[in-house]
């Protein structure tokens, strides 16, 4: 007969667990929370000292009931929900709905499911960590205050069923303002030079032109280039220095929940979401023949920490399969994030001799390749650092330095096991002598412009997310979801794109609640939860200072929003019943509907001219959004394939008077730009182009009128 009552969170731990225990223990699972705030009300007494009213949530009732009984006949209740501080939130709700204030109560922890791991955790039972509990209380109540507070205002601003969350709106502010910076960039021309030299009786090699009398050159235009290729032909090309030398590459760090996000979608193509999701199950066991087998560790964690223990055998197995050569050398302690939550460890494998091979049989294709990039990559962290040995060369030719350099690889280290996408390096062995006159091949001129910075994907997202201390890494995934579900955001082949929806929200935000989806004031709040989980701020105090602040926004934002007549009524009769047709709002952007809706069910895209006639058949440019949300310009005649025009910027009608193709408003400047990628025109030149016939442009039509 069991007399001891171990709780844990999921029930997909339960038999596992059971196994470790034997029958002198009764596992049982929560599954989750049991107890929350409210979902029909805020369910914070904001005029009481912000105190929280917690309730049972639906559909846990008859399992409380279950567990209450099963806790009243236990000689001893354990605690073991997960190890962070949503566990030991949940640890403590469930001491309160099960009525355990006089029963013996212990708290444990375990960040793998072993049974070395849970014996040991029952050896060191503790009490409920209360500055945990309240750090969690707070995030939860500033995320209640935020989201109750502010998402009636955008359903009066736009409509029902959008929602502003702390962590949510300022992960959307970041994607607008990536959107923002890369439609105002203007790209700016650029050239280099390379020259290939004979060498031997190979292909040659190639260096490029770094400095010009000593300074780093930068070559704007064509003529300059030309310029400094005819200077070094006229001149020798001289070697003044080879250097040897080595470079160390460092094994990386063992999986952080962040890094494991970003590695998963860089080289296994998965989302947020989906990476956790996997690695839950990883962390919860598979079926190993008869057996459930937790395979990684806890997947919540801030941590690159391993234990001892760990280390222990991570050495015996590398010294065994690869030799004592490729044992790492040891070193101090990672101190990067002192304050890392809980002091969780990191992302590892439980079991080194399950190797990714060996289960291959019992993984499905997914889990098999996370399972296999948490475990090389866990195996690499504990081995030696790769070695390639450098060499590189500086050419003089009268005030101009060319530089060519090469390495290759002396020791893999740890490229034994964990290669992460491969970098394109220069491999090619130079062999020439200092005072060597080279021989030229050929000089070579190239023509460049400048970028701006690429779009985010989740991995870049994530990265930037945690760089910059946003919500905590186990908060990532949902946060992404949440923007996509709620149509604020789109991903078209893995990069994120706002929707105009996102861009009406995300503005919204910036002009009633710029602190709020300030980066600053939410990584600085996190600090702040930091402290409370150290306890030393009490919890309430965080409250008391940001609410009557933030409440005086919430009013200001409801009486100025209530005088915002967000109808927009157009000339265009609904084809069914004669009304006028309204503008209206979907996750796609704007949509013409009828306002009779829904005895009226008529609606149609909407499209805005935007005074501009298309370069190529005359006929009305209008402003369109592609069925993912993104706004581009578009002539009226495309639907009916009479013409082909289309542009991601806002024409301006007059044709480049260089080029003869099409010129374009960009930035914020509205500077006027050609749209070809090798003409420079307006790309430093910001004065206004002259509407001038052109050849090129003239044959497009031409063409077209053919047709």
């Amino acid at each position: 007969m069991a007399n001891n009552l171990v709780i844990v969170e999921s029930a997909a731990k339960v038999d596992t667990i059971s196994k470790f225990l034997g029958k002198s223990y009764k596992v049982e699972a929560s599954v989750g929370h049991v107890r929350d705030l409210p979902k029909s009300q805020l369910g914070i007494d904001v005029d009481h000292d912000y105190e929280p009213k917690y309730i049972t949530i639906r559909g846990k009732g008859e399992l409380i009931q279950k567990l209450r009984k099963q806790a009243k006949n236990a000689k001893c209740i354990y605690l073991a929900t997960d190890p962070d501080r949503e566990g030991e939130a949940i640890a403590w709700h469930l001491y309160f709905a099960l009525r355990l204030e006089d029963k013996n109560v212990k708290r444990i922890t375990f960040n793998e499911i072993t049974e070395t791991a849970v014996k040991e955790a029952l050896k060191h039972p503790r009490d409920i960590n209360f500055n945990l509990v309240d750090a969690q209380q707070a995030r939860r109540i500033l995320d209640r205050l935020v989201g109750y507070k502010i998402s009636p205002i955008l359903w009066k601003k736009i409509r029902k069923g959008l929602s502003a969350g702390r962590v949510q709106s300022v992960t959307l502010r970041l994607i607008c303002d990536r959107e923002k910076e890369i439609t105002e960039f203007i790209e700016q021309e650029y050239w280099s030079i390379e020259t290939l030299f004979k060498m031997g009786k190979t292909k040659g090699f190639e260096a490029k032109l770094e400095k010009i009398d000593g300074k780093k050159c930068e070559l704007r235009n064509e003529a300059q280039t030309l310029e400094i290729i005819n200077d070094c032909e006229n001149n020798k090309f001289i070697v003044t220095k080879c250097k040897d030398g080595e470079k160390i590459r460092n094994s990386p760090l063992p999986f952080t929940t962040s890094t494991m996000q970003q590695e998963a979608a860089k080289q296994l193509g998965y989302s947020t979401q989906k990476t956790m999701n996997i690695a839950q199950q990883l962390y919860e066991g598979i079926k190993i023949g008869k057996q459930q087998v937790g395979i990684v560790s806890y997947i919540r964690t801030d941590s690159t920490r391993v234990s001892d223990t760990a280390v222990s055998l991570a050495k015996e197995y590398i010294s065994t399969i690869f030799g004592e050569d490729y044992l790492k050398t040891p070193s101090k302690d990672n101190k990067k994030n002192k304050n890392i939550q809980d002091a969780h460890e990191a992302i590892r494998p439980t079991y080194l001799d399950k190797t990714p091979e060996s289960l291959k049989e019992y993984l499905s294709r997914d889990q098999y390749r996370l399972y296999n990039l948490i475990y090389n990559r866990f195996l690499a962290s504990q081995m030696k650092e790769a070695i390639f040995t450098t060499h590189s060369i500086k050419i003089k030719n009268g005030k101009y330095t060319f530089g060519a350099s090469y390495q290759k690889e002396k020791f893999d280290g740890f490229l034994k096991v964990y290669k992460e996408l491969e970098e394109e390096k220069n491999s090619k062995k130079i062999t020439v002598s200092e005072g060597e006159e080279l021989k030229v091949i050929k000089i070579n001129k190239t023509q460049h412009f400048t970028k701006p910075k690429a779009r985010y994907q989740e991995a870049s997202l994530v990265k930037t997310l945690e760089e910059n201390g946003v919500g905590r890494p186990s908060t990532y995934a949902p946060t992404i979801t949440t923007l996509l579900a709620r149509g604020y955001i789109t991903k078209e082949q893995k990069i994120l794109y706002p929707t105009d929806l996102g861009e009406i929200v995300n503005n919204i935000m910036l002009d009633y609640f710029d602190e709020i989806v300030g980066v600053e004031f939410t990584a600085h709040l996190e600090k702040i939860l930091d402290e409370i989980a150290l306890g030393h701020i009490e919890w309430k105090e965080i409250i008391k200072a940001f609410y009557p602040n933030f409440y005086k926004s919430v009013k200001k934002a409801e009486d100025e929003i209530k005088n915002i007549d967000i109808t927009e009524v157009t000339n265009i009769p609904c084809e069914k019943c004669g009304t006028n047709l309204v503008v209206r709002y979907s996750k796609y952007g704007k949509f013409l509907g009828c306002p009779n809706f829904p005895t009226c069910t008529f609606s149609k895209p909407w499209f805005e001219p935007i005074g501009v006639k298309c370069p190529l058949c005359g006929g009305e440019i209008i402003l369109k959004k592609s069925k993912k949300g993104r706004i581009y310009y578009g002539c009226e005649n495309n639907q009916d394939d009479k013409c082909s025009f289309m542009s991601w910027q806002k024409p301006t009608g007059e044709l480049c008077p260089t080029c003869g193709d099409f010129l374009v408003e960009k930035g914020k400047h509205k500077q006027i730009v050609c749209t070809s990628e090798t003409c420079n025109y307006g790309k430093e030149n910001k004065s206004k182009a002259i509407s001038t016939p052109h050849t090129k442009l003239e044959a497009k039509k031409n063409n077209l009128a053919d047709d």
